[in-house]
């Protein structure tokens, strides 16, 4: 089994960020709605343990993803599994037993998944009968032991630059906000997870909320950018869906960042002046699922017409006019770019 760097590369960034959306998404979206509604509806509570369940197997879902796309047999995909619930560091033993909580370290995750990976590409078939015998101990021992190995190194790190992050974000809020709503922009149309990235630094309060503008303010931009070359499903994708969708025609012409990004800019700005926050597992999203939106409102901390309606006109209708504004300038006025720059075609 020959892969290239690139390859290897790109089958454990797409695998991890899959598996972290698989096992975000439910609670983004329910979690929110269910405290809405548990003082009438109590029984929902169960909702909230199967979410949080599904939160802590973001480690083996991560891997089974890696897994496939390196198309790995049963045994070795299972055997990546086994290393990475070690390597993320959320199963803990006490001393009253083994207990797991929170979805880990997603950066040590990752280091562990790539150990993994390689060792499985060295041992390839070479143990014939034996694999089954021997890959699941051989994979578990060394990626997840090297796992635990740098759990605390990297774990220091990572939560250094979620401090340092907060701490900006607390000193200069409209200024981190802008920088937030840029920087998350960019990332969604890149082959990078920006929930990934969000989840990885415990980006949560002001700054993801302004993260998860910046997304908005780039999806509906695209949307519009190109919406006389496209369907209007494909169009209506580009925020409902995600704006990776895109990635290709900006990546080949990097020129196209720059009127998103300012859109972007603007929106996480308006958001941190606003004290519009979030959290980790919403930061990426950005208007899919009102996964944004539906986490702004739960930090309010009341449901109310005038939350409600500031939240519509910060999700929904801003995005759309600072796109069509945008459009005629970068469109109309410069001619920086056309609508065939975003063409999308699926034939």
């Amino acid at each position: 089994m020959k892969q290239d760097a690139k390859t290897v590369t790109m089958n454990i960034l797409n695998g991890l960020s899959v598996g972290i959306i698989v096992a975000l998404v439910p609670g983004a979206i329910l979690n929110a709605i269910v405290k809405l509604l548990l003082p009438s509806f109590p029984q929902l509570v169960v909702v909230t343990y199967m979410t949080t369940a599904a939160m802590t197997l973001l480690p083996a879902l991560s891997a089974v993803c890696v897994g496939m796309m390196a198309k790995f047999t049963p045994i070795q995909t299972s055997s990546l599994a086994l290393a990475a619930i070690i390597g993320a560091g959320n199963y803990h033993l006490t001393k009253t037993g083994l207990t797991v909580a929170g979805t880990g370290d997603v950066i040590n995750l990752a280091i562990t998944l790539a150990i993994g990976y390689l060792v499985i590409l060295l041992l390839g078939n070479a143990l014939k009968a034996y694999t089954i015998l021997l890959i699941p101990s051989l994979v578990l021992i060394i990626a997840g032991g090297a796992g635990m190995l740098t759990l605390g190194p990297v774990s220091g790190i990572t939560k250094s630059i979620g401090v340092l992050v907060h701490d900006i974000t607390a000193l200069q809020p409209i200024v981190m906000g802008i920088l937030m709503g840029v920087i998350f922009a960019v990332l969604i149309v890149t082959p990078i997870s920006t929930v990934g990235i969000a989840t990885a630094i415990s980006l949560s309060g002001i700054g993801a909320g302004s993260a998860n503008l910046g997304i908005v303010g780039a999806s509906f931009a695209l949307a519009v950018y190109g919406w006389k070359a496209n369907p209007l499903g494909t169009s209506l994708a580009h925020f409902l869906g995600s704006p990776k969708m895109q990635m290709a025609n900006i990546l080949s012409k990097p020129k196209l960042f720059l009127p998103m990004a300012i859109n972007a800019g603007i929106l996480g700005g308006v958001g941190a002046a606003l004290n519009i926050q979030g959290t980790p597992a919403s930061a990426g999203f950005g208007f899919s699922g009102l996964v944004g939106p539906l986490a702004a409102l739960d930090a309010m901390k009341a449901v109310t017409v005038g939350n409600i309606l500031e939240l519509t006109l910060l999700f929904f209708v801003l995005p759309i006019g600072l796109a069509y504004i945008s459009y005629l300038l970068f469109n109309k006025t410069l001619r920086y770019q056309m609508p065939e720059d975003y063409a999308l075609h699926y034939d």
